[in-house]
């Protein structure tokens, strides 16, 4: 990929503010305002709509579809269902976090059949998570990954060109890859680990880049690079979770393509 760079990587920053992409999330019912909250200061337009009746006619207008199995309920699964065969039939882009599949039966079969009835063009998960549907071992405790990370990457690949779609394992390093093309992030701080739901607004981050970029790899990799960074900024003024958590989102909305060029630890696979 010719324009694979740390340039067109901090770009991805500005056509988010430009666009104003239009991100729904459903999402779970612990991280809804976190989610909200990021996606505002990112520069992007939130919208949590997850009622049935509305889902379908919704998704045609949004930018991208952000999916997140935290805290799936009956009603959400008929919601998510709907929601990813009108982002097929409309063509729009759908992130989906696949939140403890690895640890409960009933999530991976959500999963089958989002793929059945739908699409899905990046898939954002922990390490643990991303092996799991990949048919790999793994080694998790609930919605957490205690991974170390070895062989994600090969995980994420083998993922990748299974649903060919963009595939992306979080974790001490970050793993990222459309099973062609692939990245290490070495950004991030062990904070982000001590706040619920810092995944989960990485999810709806993605939502924004891909809403508002042609390239969903590229956009996947801002994304992340993008929060990690401002974890690590935020890290600087606040060394306790709670001060820490709201710091990180005004470190979101004071980021800049030049704090990323700056800042980014990214290897080029």
């Amino acid at each position: 990929m010719d324009n694979l760079n740390l340039d067109s990587v901090s770009k991805v920053l500005t056509q988010v503010k430009n666009k104003v992409p239009l991100v729904d999330c459903i999402t779970n019912s612990v991280t809804i305002n976190d989610c909200a909250n990021i996606l505002l200061s990112y520069g992007a337009s939130p919208a949590m709509c997850e009622a049935y009746d509305e889902v379908f006619d919704f998704v045609k207008i949004s930018s991208a579809l952000y999916i997140n199995l935290g805290t799936l309920t009956k009603e959400q699964e008929a919601a998510v269902i709907l929601a990813s065969t009108s982002a097929k039939i409309h063509n729009i882009p759908v992130i989906l976090d696949p939140v403890a599949c690895a640890a409960i039966p009933r999530k991976a079969q959500v999963i089958n059949r989002i793929m059945q009835v739908g699409k899905v063009d990046v898939i954002k998960g922990n390490v643990g998570e991303i092996k799991f549907l990949a048919g790999q071992s793994s080694n998790v405790r609930g919605v957490d990954s205690l991974d170390n990370g070895e062989g994600a990457l090969d995980s994420a690949v083998a993922l990748a060109k299974k649903y060919n779609c963009v595939v992306a394992a979080t974790g001490k390093e970050d793993f990222i890859t459309d099973g062609k093309n692939s990245v290490v992030i070495q950004n991030g701080v062990e904070m982000l680990t001590k706040i619920t739901g810092s995944g989960c607004m990485l999810g709806a981050l993605c939502g924004a880049a891909i809403g508002a970029s042609e390239n969903k790899f590229i956009a996947t990799v801002s994304a992340i690079l993008s929060m990690n960074i401002a974890g690590e900024e935020a890290y600087k003024a606040a060394k306790a979770p709670g001060t820490f958590r709201v710091k990180l989102i005004d470190s979101i909305y004071e980021l800049t393509e030049e704090k990323l060029k700056k800042g980014g630890k990214i290897t080029w696979k």
